[in-house]
């Protein structure tokens, strides 16, 4: 297995790009996200010396229809939205090798890791060549990534979860619902979704959500 990050210039047209050009000395991430058709809800993180500036940039910008502050401290903004901006999803789609999360924006640019077999991963750098789009290799190792924030399975539930509205208030569906869509019982569903919580929310506040934890953890 290869695992790789990736460099890419942001299209100028992207929300994301205004404010990352707007406040040049953050990390913006983004830490999870969906497409329902001609809008994604997400989940993002802005690292920054002004998250009360950065909060107001969101709101006031035309791409982001919906938003709200799930936790702010003197220099981190963890913020859930909607945003007319889908072009990373039909990137996404059009190079079929999705980047994984959480995916690091800085000064007009994406970084984002991937992981997959070489010929998977040649096949990926081919595809932004026959798009055109310009990319630096940062980093490139050749054994699979065992460091992931989230496994997949709970990346896959709090991504049906944002997209069915669980984590919006009121809700827009139940945890039998959910559950439901996913082909699991209740309480599986809310374990997984607990144990995700508590690792995003971990990893934010103390920067810690480590490899070992991580080995322990089949959620």
């Amino acid at each position: 297995m290869i695992g790789a990050r990736f460099r890419i210039r942001l299209p100028p047209n992207l929300y994301i790009n205004d404010l990352s050009q707007s406040f040049p000395d953050a990390t913006f991430r983004l830490l999870s996200g969906v497409r329902t058709g001609d809008t994604a809800s997400e989940i993002g993180e802005a690292i920054t010396a002004d998250p009360g500036a950065a909060a107001s940039a969101f709101r006031a910008h035309d791409a982001i229809s919906r938003f709200e502050v799930l936790n702010q401290t003197d220099d981190r903004l963890l913020t859930t939205y909607e945003t007319t901006d889908i072009d990373l999803y039909a990137f996404v789609e059009d190079v079929e090798f999705p980047p994984e999360f959480p995916i690091e924006v800085r000064s007009g640019h994406y970084e984002f890791d991937l992981t997959g077999t070489r010929a998977e991963f040649d096949q990926f750098r081919e595809a932004l060549e026959d798009i055109g789009i310009p990319y630096e290799l940062l980093s490139e190792v050749g054994e699979e990534r065992s460091d992931r924030l989230l496994t997949r399975r709970q990346e896959e539930l709090l991504a049906a979860g944002l997209r069915e509205g669980y984590f919006e208030v009121p809700r827009g569906c139940t945890l039998a619902d959910l559950a439901d869509m996913m082909n699991i019982d209740k309480s599986t569903a809310s374990g997984v979704i607990r144990r995700a919580q508590a690792r995003l929310i971990r990893w934010y506040l103390t920067g810690v959500g480590g490899r070992t934890a991580l080995s322990k953890d089949h959620g």
